[in-house]
Protein backbone atom coordinates (compact mmCIF):
# COMPACT_ATOMS: atom_id res chain seq x y z
CA UNK A 1 0.00 0.00 0.00
CA UNK A 2 2.40 2.65 1.13
CA UNK A 3 6.01 3.34 2.34
CA UNK A 4 4.60 4.76 5.84
CA UNK A 5 3.19 3.50 8.77
CA UNK A 6 0.78 3.74 11.38
CA UNK A 7 0.40 2.25 14.70
CA UNK A 8 -2.50 1.71 17.34
CA UNK A 9 -1.96 1.45 20.58
CA UNK A 10 -4.38 -0.85 22.76
CA UNK A 11 -3.87 -0.72 26.46
CA UNK A 12 -5.20 -1.57 29.75
CA UNK A 13 -3.88 0.36 32.92
CA UNK A 14 -6.16 -1.18 35.36
CA UNK A 15 -7.10 2.39 36.92
CA UNK A 16 -10.57 2.46 38.43
CA UNK A 17 -11.84 3.72 35.37
CA UNK A 18 -10.86 1.27 32.78
CA UNK A 19 -11.85 -1.52 34.76
CA UNK A 20 -15.34 0.23 35.03
CA UNK A 21 -15.26 0.23 31.15
CA UNK A 22 -14.00 -3.31 30.98
CA UNK A 23 -16.31 -4.57 33.33
CA UNK A 24 -19.14 -3.56 30.46
CA UNK A 25 -16.67 -4.48 26.99
CA UNK A 26 -15.20 -7.97 28.78
CA UNK A 27 -11.99 -7.20 26.53
CA UNK A 28 -8.88 -6.82 27.33
CA UNK A 29 -7.94 -3.23 26.39
CA UNK A 30 -9.99 -0.29 27.06
CA UNK A 31 -7.75 2.22 25.99
CA UNK A 32 -6.41 3.22 22.37
CA UNK A 33 -3.98 5.65 20.59
CA UNK A 34 -2.47 6.23 17.42
CA UNK A 35 1.37 6.97 16.56
CA UNK A 36 3.09 6.89 13.69
CA UNK A 37 6.55 5.26 14.69
CA UNK A 38 7.12 1.74 15.85
CA UNK A 39 8.97 3.42 19.29
CA UNK A 40 5.93 5.11 20.75
CA UNK A 41 7.69 8.32 20.81
CA UNK A 42 5.27 10.54 20.20
CA UNK A 43 1.50 8.51 21.01
CA UNK A 44 -2.21 11.04 20.52
CA UNK A 45 -5.52 10.00 22.59
CA UNK A 46 -7.76 11.55 24.23
CA UNK A 47 -8.01 10.72 27.60
CA UNK A 48 -7.00 11.88 31.41
CA UNK A 49 -5.32 15.41 31.31
CA UNK A 50 -3.85 14.39 34.77
CA UNK A 51 -2.99 10.89 35.77
CA UNK A 52 -4.80 12.14 38.95
CA UNK A 53 -8.36 12.53 37.73
CA UNK A 54 -9.74 10.93 34.85
CA UNK A 55 -12.72 13.47 35.17
CA UNK A 56 -10.66 16.03 33.14
CA UNK A 57 -9.97 14.87 29.87
CA UNK A 58 -9.40 16.38 26.57
CA UNK A 59 -6.63 15.84 23.48
CA UNK A 60 -3.77 14.66 25.06
CA UNK A 61 -0.09 13.61 24.02
CA UNK A 62 0.45 10.79 25.88
CA UNK A 63 3.99 10.32 27.91
CA UNK A 64 3.41 6.04 27.86
CA UNK A 65 6.50 6.10 30.08
CA UNK A 66 4.42 7.70 32.95
CA UNK A 67 3.29 5.50 35.50
CA UNK A 68 0.12 4.93 34.68
CA UNK A 69 0.64 3.02 31.64
CA UNK A 70 4.14 0.92 33.71
CA UNK A 71 2.24 -1.78 34.05
CA UNK A 72 0.05 -1.26 31.06
CA UNK A 73 -0.63 -4.83 29.14
CA UNK A 74 -0.80 -3.87 25.42
CA UNK A 75 -1.27 -4.71 21.74
CA UNK A 76 0.82 -2.66 19.55
CA UNK A 77 -0.64 -3.49 15.80
CA UNK A 78 0.71 -1.87 12.32
CA UNK A 79 -0.93 -0.76 9.15
CA UNK A 80 1.23 0.34 5.83
CA UNK A 81 -0.31 3.57 4.63
CA UNK A 82 0.69 5.92 1.78
CA UNK A 83 2.73 9.33 2.49
CA UNK A 84 -0.86 11.18 1.38
CA UNK A 85 -2.97 9.59 3.87
CA UNK A 86 0.14 9.81 6.53
CA UNK A 87 -0.63 14.02 5.51
CA UNK A 88 -4.01 13.73 6.17
CA UNK A 89 -4.07 12.75 9.57
CA UNK A 90 -1.24 14.71 10.69
CA UNK A 91 -3.23 17.22 9.65
CA UNK A 92 -6.26 16.23 11.48
CA UNK A 93 -4.30 16.06 14.66
CA UNK A 94 -2.31 19.13 14.31
CA UNK A 95 -5.79 20.89 13.78
CA UNK A 96 -6.65 19.20 17.29
CA UNK A 97 -4.05 20.29 18.92
CA UNK A 98 -3.84 23.64 17.89
CA UNK A 99 -7.40 23.81 19.03
CA UNK A 100 -7.29 21.70 21.82
CA UNK A 101 -8.78 23.91 24.12
CA UNK A 102 -12.26 23.78 21.98
CA UNK A 103 -12.00 19.60 22.60
CA UNK A 104 -13.63 17.55 25.41
CA UNK A 105 -13.54 13.86 26.87
CA UNK A 106 -16.98 12.34 25.27
CA UNK A 107 -17.92 11.22 28.44
CA UNK A 108 -21.28 11.22 27.20
CA UNK A 109 -20.24 9.57 24.19
CA UNK A 110 -19.09 6.24 26.61
CA UNK A 111 -22.91 5.71 27.65
CA UNK A 112 -23.82 6.09 24.30
CA UNK A 113 -21.63 2.91 23.11
CA UNK A 114 -23.16 1.11 26.68
CA UNK A 115 -26.85 1.82 25.15
CA UNK A 116 -25.59 1.33 21.56
CA UNK A 117 -26.83 4.97 20.66
CA UNK A 118 -24.99 6.98 17.78
CA UNK A 119 -24.28 10.32 20.11
CA UNK A 120 -22.97 13.29 17.75
CA UNK A 121 -21.32 15.78 19.79
CA UNK A 122 -18.90 18.50 18.33
CA UNK A 123 -15.36 18.95 19.77
CA UNK A 124 -15.72 16.13 21.78
CA UNK A 125 -13.93 12.03 21.63
CA UNK A 126 -13.15 8.91 23.93
CA UNK A 127 -10.44 7.64 22.95
CA UNK A 128 -11.04 5.25 20.17
CA UNK A 129 -13.39 7.47 18.50
CA UNK A 130 -10.79 10.00 18.05
CA UNK A 131 -8.84 7.00 16.85
CA UNK A 132 -11.02 5.77 14.13
CA UNK A 133 -11.56 9.60 13.36
CA UNK A 134 -7.66 9.90 12.31
CA UNK A 135 -8.44 6.73 10.24
CA UNK A 136 -11.18 7.73 8.53
CA UNK A 137 -10.36 11.42 7.72
CA UNK A 138 -7.05 9.86 5.80
CA UNK A 139 -9.35 7.74 3.68
CA UNK A 140 -7.16 4.76 5.54
CA UNK A 141 -10.44 2.92 6.60
CA UNK A 142 -14.37 3.65 6.33
CA UNK A 143 -15.94 2.04 9.12
CA UNK A 144 -19.38 0.02 9.09
CA UNK A 145 -20.59 1.69 11.89
CA UNK A 146 -20.75 5.13 13.82
CA UNK A 147 -17.81 6.78 14.43
CA UNK A 148 -19.08 7.46 17.78
CA UNK A 149 -19.76 3.49 18.41
CA UNK A 150 -16.32 2.52 18.11
CA UNK A 151 -14.79 0.79 21.11
CA UNK A 152 -11.01 -0.36 20.87
CA UNK A 153 -11.37 -3.84 20.17
CA UNK A 154 -13.06 -2.71 17.17
CA UNK A 155 -9.74 -0.53 16.18
CA UNK A 156 -8.11 -4.40 16.32
CA UNK A 157 -10.40 -5.12 13.93
CA UNK A 158 -9.81 -3.36 11.51
CA UNK A 159 -8.48 -4.63 7.84
CA UNK A 160 -4.63 -3.76 7.14
CA UNK A 161 -4.02 -4.09 10.58
CA UNK A 162 -1.34 -6.47 12.08
CA UNK A 163 -0.70 -7.58 15.62
CA UNK A 164 3.07 -6.28 16.11
CA UNK A 165 3.42 -7.15 19.76
CA UNK A 166 1.05 -8.03 22.73
CA UNK A 167 2.22 -8.10 25.94
CA UNK A 168 3.42 -5.83 28.61
CA UNK A 169 4.07 -2.50 27.21
CA UNK A 170 6.99 -1.88 29.50
CA UNK A 171 8.97 -5.04 27.45
CA UNK A 172 7.71 -3.71 24.13
CA UNK A 173 9.08 0.15 24.92
CA UNK A 174 12.54 -1.89 26.70
CA UNK A 175 13.11 -3.75 23.02
CA UNK A 176 11.24 -1.36 20.68
CA UNK A 177 14.37 -1.18 18.00
CA UNK A 178 11.90 -2.96 15.54
CA UNK A 179 11.73 -0.60 12.58
CA UNK A 180 8.86 -2.41 10.30
CA UNK A 181 5.31 -4.39 11.11
CA UNK A 182 6.02 -7.75 11.83
CA UNK A 183 9.71 -7.99 13.67
CA UNK A 184 9.38 -9.38 16.99
CA UNK A 185 12.21 -8.98 19.91
CA UNK A 186 10.48 -9.68 23.00
CA UNK A 187 9.18 -13.05 24.30
CA UNK A 188 5.65 -12.17 24.48
CA UNK A 189 5.40 -10.83 20.98
CA UNK A 190 2.97 -12.50 19.15
CA UNK A 191 2.91 -13.53 15.39
CA UNK A 192 -0.07 -13.78 13.12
Amino acid sequence: MGDEKVYILLTDTGTIFTRMIKFYTKKPYNHASISFDSKLDEVYSFGRKNVNNPFIGGFVIENIKESIFKEATCAVFCCPITGLQKRKMGQFIQKIKQNEHLYHYNFLGLFAVILNKQLRRENAFFCSQFVASVLKESDTINFSKPLSLITPHDLQESPGFQLVYKGKLRNYLSESDQETCGIHTSKEAISM
